[in-house]
């Protein structure tokens, strides 16, 4: 099958011939339809993650997905095949720029009826991270108060829709042409960030979801009030993430370092700051598809390229310019 695959850190994708995925006895064999494209995916390729992720090349890069069951394991009792399902495959089993990829049926869940392929294969990695960082980690409820970063982007487009049908008051960050975007998508505040210091205007939050990291992060924790958190996921990993991993202790000793700071910033404020890389959830990911059938979230796919541009799609990626994701179809 063809496959889109790494064979050396921060060189270009390569279209090649791969050998069909393994199914395990608790595996399903799915063949994609869509995949999300993802800064995580370029990070990846860079090799900026290397000692935290550290993968054996040849790599087949790809982190979520749609698709159509076309075999399951034979202890597999959730899906069948021509199952139309979505999923973010375990950090340890990504690979979703193929034809096919065998994903363990605990990561799996049934595509949402009332949204394409496409729709489907923009939302698990950034859904999850959105209902693992408001839902999960920032016990998100009514009356709360949530700046979000970067709202227009594909984290904060769905994180400000799951933030106000938890009942928070929302704000976000987003250049001044994004304004009416996210009004729309339920943001109560909107900062334009190239003419306004969101620090000298926001007091008192609940929780900051920072996708940006560096200086920006620092000063998100000026806007929390007394035991407020910040939860970043572009950095730096915390002692916390290591024992996610199950690292060793120059592993944990190495993130404790790299977090050392911002971690001592947090502290003098009052406030806590936590790293969240998220984690493959076949049932939160259904939670997640009933929300969207309700009509209570929407995916917003900005736009749509064949399998074969995926390459100078992904290398551009961080330049920006297209509201919620860029989706490559296998149509």
């Amino acid at each position: 099958m063809r496959a889109l695959v790494i064979n050396q850190y921060k060189q270009p994708l390569q279209e090649v011939d791969v050998r069909e995925p393994v199914v395990g006895d608790h595996d399903v064999l799915v063949q994609v339809k869509a995949a999300g494209l993802n800064q995580l995916d370029e990070k990846i390729r860079l090799g900026e993650f290397k000692q935290i992720l550290p993968y054996k090349l040849p790599l087949i890069l790809g982190n979520e997905l749609a698709g159509v069951v076309v075999q399951v394991g034979r202890k597999v009792r959730s899906f069948k095949v021509g199952d139309e399902v979505f999923a973010r495959p375990d950090k340890d089993r990504i690979g979703t720029f193929a034809e096919r990829i065998a994903v363990a049926e605990a990561d799996l869940a049934i595509k949402p009826a009332s949204i394409s392929m496409e729709e489907a294969g923009s939302l698990p990695l950034v859904a999850l991270t959105a209902w693992q960082a408001l839902v999960e980690s920032g016990g998100v409820g009514p009356g709360q108060r949530v700046l979000i970063h970067a709202g227009a982007g594909g984290v904060g487009s769905l994180a400000i829709q799951l933030a106000k049908y938890l009942g928070a008051t929302v704000a976000t960050t987003v250049s001044a042409g994004n304004e009416d975007f996210v009004r729309a998508l339920g943001a109560d505040v909107v900062v334009d960030y190239r003419a306004e210091d969101f620090a000298e205007i926001l007091r008192d939050y609940d929780l900051v979801l920072d996708s940006l990291g560096g200086e920006n992060l620092e000063r998100s924790l000026r806007v929390l009030k007394p035991g407020g958190k910040a939860i970043g996921i572009s950095g730096p990993p915390d002692p916390g993430f290591a024992r996610q991993l199950g690292g060793n202790a120059v592993l944990r000793g190495v993130m404790t370092l790299l977090s050392a700071g911002i971690r001592r910033k947090a502290r003098r404020l009052g406030v806590t700051y936590e790293f969240l890389f998220m984690r493959a959830s076949g049932s939160q990911l259904g939670e997640i598809a009933a929300l969207i059938d309700a009509g209570e979230i929407r995916p917003v796919v900005g736009r749509v390229v064949p399998f074969g541009q995926t390459p100078d799609i992904l290398a551009a990626l961080d330049k920006g310019g297209v509201r919620g994701k860029t989706v490559v179809s296998h149509s």
